[in-house]
């Protein structure tokens, strides 16, 4: 009896984002269609204002090159994690739980190098953004040292040794995922740390591997507002790790 494939299902968190996913969006259909991976694609809406659906649906429509994509919308607005999280609620057996964010610093051969490497290894992997003989990395100053300052955060308050926790590309092992998803409660920008906290505080292995990161502009980050919420976020997470 053929051993059955894999359950993957990979999720692209949008708010108010149809036009960078438009992109894009072709690149990366292109790159799953590629694959002999049964990979399940969700644009998960996070709450944008009603003629970004229709945008949405459009841009999933004219998708030609991988026709396994569905949009999910959800009803309010609440942040990245909580998106997430609710488009991979979709899919409760999953074998392999993906994200990658729409401004397209990940390219989507990188994004589908982390889902194999995932599925061949056994094991969640992380994309990291690194330079090496191989990979780039194309930011400002100004990014590289909030990037900089943030991982010395994390590294201080939850004493996690990810070389890049925030990197918008991550492949997550379904079971390992199921086993600390109810500890879960970050609906912004912090998810993925407490994500990766909540994995490493139970036990879980992954690989990091790097990937060519590219700064897109048009995004939505303000330095200064959000640096505040993400060191409050990280506080929170830290004195939940108690009762984990």
């Amino acid at each position: 009896m053929p051993e059955s494939r894999p359950q993957i299902v990979l999720v692209t968190p949008v708010w108010n984002d149809s036009a960078r996913l438009a992109v894009y969006g072709p690149s990366l259909a292109r790159a799953l269609a590629g694959s002999p991976l049964a990979v399940r694609w969700i644009i998960a809406d996070d709450g944008s204002e009603p003629h970004e659906h229709e945008l949405l649906n459009k841009l999933r429509d004219n998708l030609a090159d991988f026709p396994n994509v569905e949009t999910h919308f959800s009803a309010r607005h609440h942040g990245k994690g909580s998106v997430v999280r609710e488009a991979w609620a979709l899919a409760p057996d999953a074998d392999w739980l993906a994200f990658v964010d729409a401004d397209g610093s990940v390219s989507g051969e990188d994004m589908l190098g982390l889902i194999e490497r995932a599925v061949r290894s056994g094991v969640s992997v992380l994309g990291i953004r690194k330079r090496t003989d191989t990979t780039r990395v194309v930011e400002s100053i100004h990014r590289a040292l909030v990037h900089r300052g943030f991982l010395l955060t994390v590294r201080f308050l939850l004493g996690m040794r990810c070389e890049d926790p925030q990197c918008g590309a991550k492949v997550i092992k379904g079971g390992d995922y199921r086993r600390i998803a109810h500890q879960l409660v970050e609906h912004g920008l912090a998810f993925d740390s407490e994500l990766l906290a909540a994995l490493a505080h139970s036990g879980a292995e992954w690989k990091e591997v790097p990937v060519t990161w590219v700064e897109k502009k048009g995004g939505k980050i303000k330095v200064v507002r959000d640096a505040w919420r993400m060191f409050n976020a990280l506080l929170k997470i830290r004195a939940a790790r108690k009762s984990w």
